[in-house]
Order: C-alpha cells, then structure tokens, then sequence
C-alpha cells in the first residue's frame, strides 16, 4: 500500500521514539480501493504531549480526545491517542475517554470494519474485524454489535447511508435492521451534523441511495420538512454541486417547503437562496425566445440560467416539455447559443445597466420612492424587449411617456 512519504516520516518518527503508529480509518480504506484519500488520520499509543514534544510544528486539534495535528511539508495530520470510548449518554458524544496503549481496544471503537483498519510505515496492514472482506463484498457493516454502534453515535445510521451512497456498497443485513428499529434516535442529533452527512450524500456518485433513507424510516427523523426530497438516477448526471443537486431533490416539493427544510437543517443563506432560486425557475417553463431568454437572465442572472439548463438537460422539470431525449438536447443547445449571444453582445439585464439613471429622472420631475422604482422598471422592461433601446434618447422619451401616462391615471399625481 502507498503512503505518501511526509506521513510515512511521521510514522517512523514516532517509531523511532519507541511508539506504535499507524494510518489509520478512511484513509486505509479508500487506498485499498486505489482512490486517492482527502486527508491521512494517524494513530498512536504516544500521549498528546509526546506527540508535541517530537515535532516542531504542531497545532492543539482536540487535547480532550487525544487529537494533535502534525504540520509537515505544507500540510496538516491529526494523529491521534489509541483511546477508548466512554457510555454515550447523549447518543451523540461520549462521555469521557482514556487512552489506551492497544490498538485492538482502538479499532474497536469505530464504527465500520471498512473504517477499523490500519497500516503501519511498512505497508503492514491491521484488519482485526474483515473490514478487507467487507471491501471486497461491498458491504457496510458494523464493527461488533451493530445496536451498540448505532446507540453511542446515532448518526452513524445516516454515516451508513452515505458510505453506501459514495462507495455503491449494500448495508449488512443485521447493520441494516438496527439501523431500521433505532431510526427515531436520529432526532437527537443536531441539525448540522445532519446537514454535513446529507450532502456528501447527494454530492456521491450513487446519490439515488438517498431512498434508503425512506426505506429505513430516518428521513421523518431528519426534518419536519425532509419528507417528499427524493433523488433517482438522473442525479448523477449532474455535477457535484450542491445547489444542483438539492434543487434537483426538491423536484417533488415547492419551493417554499424546499427552503424551510435548508433554514431548518441550518444551511448556508447562500446555498438555500440559490437552491430555492433554481427549483422556482425548474417548475416554470423553459423560455423559447431571445427576449424571454433575456427576461430570465435578468429574474435569475446567468450563473442560475446555466445551471438551470443543467438541472433540464438531466431530465428535471421536464414535465412541460414532453418528448425525446435528442428533442430536449437540441433544445437546450440553442438556449445555450442564445445566452452566449446576449453576453458576448453585452445586452442590459439589470436597472444599474441602463443608459439613463436615476438623478436624470428625477430631473425630469419622477419623485424618488415607489414611482422612481416603477420607472426605472419599466425602461428595463423596454430594453429586455430591444436591447437596441438602451440609449439615453429613447429612455429619455419612454420615461416622459411613462411619467404623463402616470398623471392622466392618477390624476395629475404620481405614484
């Protein structure tokens, strides 16, 4: 197995001193199956302040649960104190932990076999519990009694789901049952835990697996809202973005309720508004003119209509446009060829892009507040029809138009 050279130096380093340590977790597992892991976790029987006292540059990650982090060769590698776990009265933290000098007592602790293995600076790897097995079966299962695991960090269940998702693996039969009958734990843990694990889930290459939340009864426990968020496989045409592939689970349910649901899982303002923004424009219909494509560039702006087209292509809010996949494609080209046309050409979207401003139309003798606002709208929505409009002359003429049709209406007063 291939370990980078700066973690195998921290591993011999620690050797050296006389100590145990070994990569560990993940990053074990995703090097069996020849993917490049995100980060090395390493472990030791070395205390925290041993561990500091060995290298030069070290940064306090976690003390209380035995957590140092190594800086070496521009990057960081929490190495942790083999340590055992104490009860989980919350079904979220434990307790209290004490360290340990066994790494069986460690592996033991964690919550997959595919997650409990390690390997020393020699290649030499430790799988007490089948994880390797399990890899090769593609298999979730527990390490040990699949209740206990699931009882000390009920979000392990919704770890399960994931893993199955980005892996395409199957949960264990006993795993799987546990998971089922302790589901209504799920509603101890807090909602951002809950959000992390929900999108690396939508974010996986199998993000279809999301049902599996239906069929063991966690989506009423991870939301009021969660119910109706549903994904198939035409999510996985989509890129990994998250905005995309909310919107895209939110096909089912309005707007309003997919908002709720990212206010309630405590989800960025900007990944909620842009997510409730695409599935808006998803359930109306697509435009088919260069004007209706500008009026939509203007409501949305250019990065969402991309989006937009891309969430469509992937076969999303189709409902209005029935017919073949060839059909859809074409369609859609063309609405790309028209929104690169309007850019490149330079067309006003927006009121700050008008050739006339405020101060001007004040001059003419539009009041500021609500009829300013009005007027400005309405030159905007003359330039979206004729982008040739924008010039000072006829915005000039349109706003004079607009102004006396305003007195006539109301009286000589405008509102």
């Amino acid at each position: 197995m291939h370990l980078p050279e700066t973690v195998r130096e921290i591993l011999r380093k620690l050797e050296t001193a006389g100590h145990q340590a070994y990569a560990v977790g993940g990053c074990v597992r995703d090097s069996i199956l020849g993917k490049e892991p995100d980060d090395w976790d390493l472990t030791t029987d070395a205390r925290p302040e041993e561990v500091k006292a060995l290298f030069p540059r070290t940064v306090d990650t976690g003390l209380q649960h035995g957590t140092v982090t190594v800086l070496l060769g521009g990057e960081g590698y929490e190495v942790t104190t083999y340590r055992i776990d104490g009860s989980y009265s919350d079904g979220r933290h434990p307790d209290s932990i004490r360290f340990t000098p066994s790494l069986a007592e460690d592996l033991k602790r964690r919550d997959f076999t595919i997650n409990a293995m390690a390997v020393s600076a020699r290649g030499e790897l430790v799988d007490l519990f089948g994880g390797q097995e399990d890899l090769a079966r593609g298999c979730i299962r527990c390490v040990g009694d699949a209740y206990a695991r699931f009882r000390e960090d009920a979000l392990r269940m919704l770890r399960a789901v994931r893993f199955a998702a980005q892996l395409n693996f199957e949960i264990e039969a006993e795993s799987f049952k546990a998971l089922t009958e302790l589901s209504p734990n799920l509603a101890r843990v807090s909602k951002e835990r809950i959000l992390a694990e929900l999108t690396k889930l939508l974010l996986s290459n199998h993000p279809e697996k999301l049902e599996l939340l239906y069929v063991a009864g966690l989506a009423p426990e991870m939301a009021a809202h969660f119910p109706g968020v549903h994904l198939d496989s035409r999510a996985a045409r989509l890129p990994r973005c998250k905005v995309l592939r909310f919107a895209a689970a939110g096909e089912q349910i309005t707007p309003e309720a997919l908002g709720k649901l990212l206010t309630e899982l405590k989800s960025d303002r900007a990944t909620r508004d842009r997510a409730v923004l695409l599935l808006t424009a998803l359930h109306k219909p697509l435009p088919e003119s260069e004007t209706e494509v500008r009026r939509c560039l203007s409501e949305i702006g250019h990065d969402a209509f991309t989006e937009l087209l891309l969430l469509k292509e992937a076969g999303y809010g189709n409902g209005e446009t029935p017919g073949s996949v060839e059909a859809r494609t074409e369609r859609i080209a063309k609405l790309r060829a028209l929104q690169q046309k309007i850019a490149e050409r330079g067309d006003c979207l927006e009121i700050r892009g008008l050739a006339l401003g405020g101060a001007e139309l004040l001059a003419l003798g539009i009041p500021k507040g609500p009829a300013l606002g009005a007027c400005l709208r309405a030159l905007l929505n003359a330039v979206l029809e004729d982008p040739a409009r924008n010039e000072k002359a006829y915005l000039f003429a349109h706003a004079a138009a607009w102004l006396e049709a305003q007195k006539k209406e109301n009286g000589g007063a405008v509102k």
